[in-house]
């Protein structure tokens, strides 16, 4: 007799647009779960599950959840959200996303990816691998892979390989087998107040991976060095350019379009060997250390090395991961979800090996008024790999928090730290406009960030023809 888990249930996600949430609730339909879900407004991620049959309400009301069972929410809902308050009524039990993830991850063996920086990345560049070697996982990442157009998807095996978000400390709910840490930076404030209590909390999920597992952890990050040293359970493996790391880079080779590196692994009790000609098909030295991680957990599960090199070079890309997405006198356009100083930094570095006869031009529009007021000089420092930079308003997320500081102040700032010539630009219609005026040649111009921005950059085609 086949039993059909959670047959009785209907799981009502709050907020069931965002990317992560559009994933796990897919996953979940796909597994064979009644999901349901609402949101404010359309998005492509709410066609993607419109289009996979999961009935999805636009606008938030007490009757969406008449026959819901479980509640879903994102970080992003609110308390006063009148789903959550009508559920809570009815005493019906409500989980974040993290909770739920941990629980439908606990139904397999898994890979999990945590991390300031490069997490959706790392992710896809496993499941590139993984998927190439027949092993068929389910993928839930935190932006949508071009060879599936999604950012999740159901596998035939026991593996998952799982993104976890560390904006709310739920990233502890998921019971780890492997697990890669990226990098470890300032972010998220205004939830854990402080960068001990954020270390604190990795350490604690670091000593959660069991003995027959294992994590890999990125050792030219600073706050990871950190880390290692307050780990109880040595139970892990390194990677980096440093040259103590496990998984050595070296012979790093930049070209337009992919960089080439080798490896040198060395294990404990085990004969120190090389991985030649390593190629991906992506920029950027952060794309490399991403790429070596995902190296470092095939071997372990015993991938052999030509699969793992195949698995990298047909490597399809993630959306809004420096895509190009059109022409214009010249100019090359792409669109990237850079929004921390230091993704910026890394994306520019990256453009800047690759492109060095084309000048640089950043759209750039900040993502959260708390995300600015804490990280203020550091993005005014961010852009010096820059030649201009177009400054956007504010994307708030929501917040009704005021900046700390005069926006023109900032922009003054960011022009003087910077060294970048500097544009303040008031909507997408007068970019459009400064664009049709003054960008042209051989430039690379890169939309930046986590809001609105991304939209703006793939209407500008209409409004500058």
């Amino acid at each position: 007799m086949k039993i059909k888990l959670a047959k009785s249930e209907v799981i009502h996600f709050v907020g069931i647009g965002g990317i992560g949430m559009s994933g796990l609730a897919l996953v979940m339909s796909r597994m064979g779960f009644e999901v349901q879900g609402s949101d404010i407004n359309i998005n492509k991620n709410i066609e993607r599950l419109k289009n996979n049959k999961i009935k999805i309400f636009i606008g938030h009301e007490k009757i969406n959840i008449s026959r819901a069972t479980i509640i879903v929410i994102s970080s992003a809902v609110k308390k006063n959200n009148i789903e959550v308050i009508s559920a809570k009524a009815r005493s019906l039990p409500v989980y974040k996303r993290g909770d739920m993830l941990g629980h439908i991850t606990s139904l397999t063996k898994n890979i999990v990816v945590v991390g300031s920086h490069g997490k959706t990345t790392t992710t896809s560049l496993v499941a590139s691998i993984l998927s190439l070697s027949n092993l068929d996982p389910t993928i839930i990442n935190g932006g949508v892979l071009k060879s599936s157009n999604n950012s999740a998807r159901l596998g035939k095996s026991n593996w998952s390989i799982v993104e976890l978000d560390e904006s709310d400390g739920s990233f502890l709910k998921v019971q780890p087998t492997y697990s890669i840490i990226t990098n470890i930076d300032r972010e998220h404030m205004d939830y854990y107040k402080s960068m001990n209590k954020l270390l604190n909390l990795f350490v604690e999920y670091v000593n959660r991976v069991p003995p027959f597992g294992k994590s890999f952890i990125c050792i030219d990050d600073i706050n990871n060095l950190k880390l290692i040293k307050l780990i109880r359970v040595k139970n892990f493996l390194t990677y980096g350019t440093n040259k103590k790391s496990n998984f050595y880079i070296s012979k790093l080779k930049q070209l337009r379009d992919s960089s080439l590196f080798n490896l040198r692994v060395k294990l404990p009790g085990k004969k120190t060997f090389s991985i030649k000609k390593i190629k991906i098909p992506i920029i950027g030295l952060h794309n490399i250390r991403n790429a070596t991680a995902s190296i470092a957990v095939s071997l372990s599960l015993g991938i052999p090395i030509d699969k793992i090199k195949k698995g990298l070079i047909k490597f399809k890309g993630v959306q809004r991961r420096f895509n190009k997405i059109f022409e214009y006198k010249g100019a090359s356009f792409f669109d990237d979800y850079a929004h921390h100083p230091t993704e910026i930094k890394e994306v520019l570095n990256g453009v800047k090996s690759a492109y060095s006869s084309e000048k640089i031009v950043c759209i750039f529009q900040p993502h959260r008024i708390s995300r600015l007021n804490d990280l203020k000089l550091e993005f005014a420092k961010c852009f010096r790999k820059a030649d201009e930079v177009i400054l956007c308003p504010i994307f708030t997320a929501g917040e009704t928090i005021k900046l700390n500081f005069s926006y023109e102040s900032f922009a003054r700032q960011m022009a003087d730290q910077s060294q970048v010539r500097l544009y303040h630009i008031k909507d997408k219609y007068n970019l459009a406009k400064f664009i049709k005026q003054n960008i042209y040649g051989n430039k690379i111009v890169i939309g930046m960030g986590a809001g609105t921005i991304t939209n703006w950059m793939r209407d500008l085609p209409k409004y500058i023809k």
